[in-house]
């Protein structure tokens, strides 16, 4: 699969970027066999969808509401195994694999360790990513919680619909039993990309994917397709949207996808090494946090 500008020529990288990037340490190790090869990427498996939602409209509609990201379901923070130990043997080294966030950002769970992701869906390389991001939530231990935040800076890529789509399905509660579903519909299907999947070509601008057409998508998940419309292009939506894009830019990230451990270090699969190290340095960081360090 032709995969999108700057996204196909970093994707041996694990990033998909702003153009306007740090610069890379030399390309990761290859990803464990759980993330699909570059070529072709095959999405992981994607559990059944659950039966639809009753249709109705987010509370907070046309107002300028909360605007932090929503944490993402979780299991019972009870059936969590503990934190480990902190350990700093010396392995995962700040401005080298991970970055401090100055100033650190507030987080929208406050009394929790917040992971949060920057991601988008029309990243290849978070197409990759994504179940192994699955089972980082399912790992996280007591006392964390997992958030995401859809990048937009990728316009000339159809970034800022997909953002909208996933920060409206949020306003709906359906972001989490759909998030694998729009990476397969995006990357699979073809049916919110910007290539055809009969020629592998990249479509004209004028056919690609709308509001509509997301709209659509979201349909299978109980939301009636005129009510997701009109949310997405509500005072509310677009107020989340900006807001997520100030608090990507204070997070200082330019690539996708980037881990963000509790408002103060960031870290990518490129400056950790890999996808597995990506999720080994996460884990570490958030020892790290809990042990006030």
């Amino acid at each position: 699969m032709r995969l999108p500008l700057l996204c196909a020529a970093l994707i041996g990288l694990a990033a998909c970027g702003s153009g306007n990037q740090e610069t890379a340490p030399a390309a990761p190790a290859t990803a464990s066999t759980s993330a699909p090869a570059a070529a072709a990427p095959a999405a992981p498996a994607t559990a059944a969808a659950p039966a639809p939602a009753t249709s109705s409209a987010p509370a907070g509609t046309g107002t300028a509401a909360a605007v932090a990201p929503a944490p993402a379901p979780s299991e019972d923070d009870a059936k969590r195994p503990d934190v480990k130990p902190f350990v700093d043997d010396g392995k995962w080294v700040e401005g080298k694999h991970y970055f401090r966030i100055d100033p650190a950002q507030p987080t929208s769970t406050p009394g929790k360790i917040e992971v949060t992701e920057v991601f988008s869906y029309g990243c290849p390389a978070c197409f990759q990513f994504h179940g192994m991001v699955d089972e980082l939530v399912k790992s996280l231990p007591k006392g964390t919680v997992m958030t995401y935040t859809p990048a937009a800076f990728r316009p000339d890529e159809n970034w800022p619909l997909l953002q909208r789509a996933y920060i409206t399905a949020q306003a709906f509660g359906v972001d989490k039993q759909s998030h694998d579903a729009m990476f397969d519909a995006v990357f699979k299907s073809g049916e919110l990309g910007i290539y055809d999947k009969q020629t592998n070509k990249p479509k004209p601008e004028s056919g690609w994917p709308t509001i509509d057409d997301v709209a659509k998508f979201y349909a299978k998940y109980g939301v009636k397709p005129e009510e997701f419309v009109a949310t997405a292009n509500s005072f509310t939506i677009n107020t989340k949207m900006k807001r997520a894009d100030e608090l990507i830019r204070a997070y200082e990230v330019d690539s996708t996808p980037t881990i963000v451990v509790n408002g103060k270090y960031r870290l990518t699969p490129i400056t950790a090494g890999g996808y597995p190290q990506a999720l080994e340095l996460t884990q570490w960081l958030i020892t790290k946090e809990a042990a006030g360090k």
